[in-house]
């Protein structure tokens, strides 16, 4: 089995600076990590590796210091690791992204399966494994806490529910978005890390893609950050007394006076 991993590094802080002019995170001089989401992907696809055989290939969009995120995925089990990084790619959407992703996997060797973390911590938009599928053409099932089994290019799995779980089959390939509940992501070993420290990262640019140079980047971007702002503090609110009939008289009263109604 053929499995591709995709991940992306993240800013390991919480004091993140915006571009004002283009509205995306600085990232210069800002230390990074593996999305901690994409370690549950990264996990479930070695253990499969292991259970079934197969190989394991992890991508990332990012710049050239996404490498380092890269060779940590290969220190933990994955075989392959590939950087699709462009100074073209600069400032994309989730729809540029996906976009992206999608035209670099079509340049990878035939997969069964595609496995992503629910989100990205940066972001926290969910869109980009979803997205990939969609312009893969390809299955998707997000929010995946188990999978159950894979057999004659079928697939089962529990998808995460806010009262219990689905149980969904589907064919492959697919993509799926995995939650944290699926596993535990394991430590690096001494072999991985010096299996990581030797291997060739792959190199991708909007070139060897064949991308659409519409539809990458910010020109590429069919959505724009506008305004990027900390939320003022804000007052106690005030506290509306007497019978319920009586509290929605003053409120209604209280809203036409701030001409919201």
């Amino acid at each position: 089995m053929n499995i591709i991993v995709l991940i992306k590094q993240v800013p390991a802080t919480t004091d993140v600076k915006i571009d004002e002019k283009t509205g995306t995170l600085k990232r210069e001089g800002v230390e990074a990590q593996v999305n901690p989401f994409d370690l549950y992907a990264v996990e479930e696809a070695v253990r499969l590796k292991e259970k079934i055989s197969g190989k394991v290939t992890v991508l990332t969009m990012g710049p050239p210091q996404a490498e380092k995120a890269l060779r940590e995925t290969l220190s933990m089990g994955c075989d392959e690791a590939v950087l699709v990084s462009d100074r073209a790619f600069a400032g994309s959407d989730t729809w540029a992204t996906s976009y992206t992703l999608a035209q670099s996997i079509k340049k990878i060797e035939a997969y069964d399966l595609i496995l992503c973390g629910k989100q990205a911590i940066d972001g926290d938009t969910a869109q980009v494994g979803p997205g990939v599928a969609e312009m893969l053409g390809i299955p998707h099932i997000a929010y995946v806490k188990k999978i159950e089994k894979i057999e004659n290019c079928r697939i089962t799995v529990e998808r995460l529910m806010e009262d219990g779980y689905d149980i969904i089959e589907t064919s492959t390939p697919c993509l799926l978005t995995v939650v944290k509940e699926i596993n535990t992501p394991r430590l690096p070993s001494l072999r991985g890390m010096m299996f990581a420290k030797k291997s060739e990262i792959k190199k991708f640019d909007a070139k060897f893609i064949e991308a659409d140079g519409k539809k990458i980047g910010i020109c590429g971007s069919p959505t724009t950050v506008m305004k990027v702002f900390t939320p003022s503090h804000r007052k106690g609110g005030e506290r509306v007394s007497g019978e319920p009939a009586e509290q929605a008289e003053k409120l209604v009263a209280k809203l036409k006076e701030a001409k919201i109604v």
